[in-house]
């Protein structure tokens, strides 16, 4: 939900402590000095607000309630980095853009309620809380939290086997190719297309942390989008992905870049290094819509 959808003058809903932060007081130091366990934290802790919120205002129509959670998350994000890192900058989907941004060294960038529209419908748990760290030109630091799943994926590292670096295997025919994971209710137009020159099955589910999160557990084998999106859509879950050994990049294969001076970033693909190639080419051959809505 863009940030315009949060009416002003509205009182943001009250925080209650001990989900992974306290109130701060005057000149308390930070008490969180790894950056990718304070991303866990932060996104953990708005993931419960999140969570209070949904059961508080139950019944609530869902436009209401997609209002009040990003509203709380943000209010819960934006208290608490100002107490563990008051000097950095801050881009987030419902927050303004601070003058200077570009100019820090250091921006996180977040978004408190990744899939509005799955959050407002209580029986779905496709719904997430990213939370990322840029810093001079890269992301350093991200998680992405699940809160109706119980489940943080950080960019810290992780023991036992990575996912398979390999293409996936498969037979030959409808649907043996990889497992795509689109949105629900809007997947680009590319998708068809795509979908037929890889011989790939469609998974559809909410939020795109959710569905990078997807291919980065293996319940999915790539995510492909062309409908627009921003910054805090991506960065966290592709911060992520990245971390465990996936490819992310634009659809033509450029570099994901982040804190530019627009945030818009229309495009990506996030999938296993042996699926790259043949994605990338197949998408070559495809030409997304300008027209497409973001999801």
């Amino acid at each position: 939900m863009s940030g315009g959808d949060v009416r002003p003058g509205r009182p943001e809903p009250a925080l209650p402590e001990g989900d992974g932060w306290t109130a701060p007081s005057p000149g308390a130091p930070s008490r969180i000095a790894d950056d990718t366990a304070l991303a866990a934290v932060l996104a953990t802790g708005a993931g419960r607000v999140l969570l209070g919120l949904r059961a508080e205002h139950a019944g609530a129509p869902p436009q209401d309630l997609a209002r009040i959670g990003d509203a709380g998350a943000q209010h819960h994000l934006a208290a608490a980095l100002r107490q563990h890192r008051p000097a950095d900058a801050v881009l987030s989907e419902e927050g303004a853009d601070g003058a200077g941004r570009q100019d820090a060294s250091r921006v996180w960038i977040i978004d408190p309620l990744d899939g509005t529209r799955e959050f407002s419908e209580a029986e779905r748990s496709d719904w997430a809380v990213h939370v990322a760290l840029w810093e001079e030109g890269r992301l350093t630091a991200a998680a992405v939290a699940l809160p109706a799943r119980d489940s943080v994926l950080t960019t810290a590292p992780v023991s036992g086997p990575r996912p398979p670096s390999g293409p996936r295997a498969g037979g030959t025919g409808p649907g043996r190719g990889p497992r795509l994971a689109v949105s629900r209710s809007r997947p680009p137009a590319l998708i068809g297309p795509l979908a037929r020159r890889l011989d790939a099955r469609l998974v559809p589910m909410g939020s795109a942390g959710v569905k990078i999160t997807a291919v980065i557990e293996g319940t999915a084998d790539a995510y492909v989008h062309a409908g627009g999106q921003y910054e805090w859509d991506s960065a966290a879950p592709v911060a992520v992905a990245v971390a465990r050994g996936l490819h992310a990049s634009r659809i033509d294969g450029s570099p994901l870049r982040y804190n530019q001076a627009h945030p818009w970033l229309p495009d990506l693909v996030v999938c296993r290094p042996g699926d790259r190639d043949r994605i990338l080419a197949a998408l070559a051959d495809v030409t997304p819509s300008a027209t497409e809505t973001p999801s």
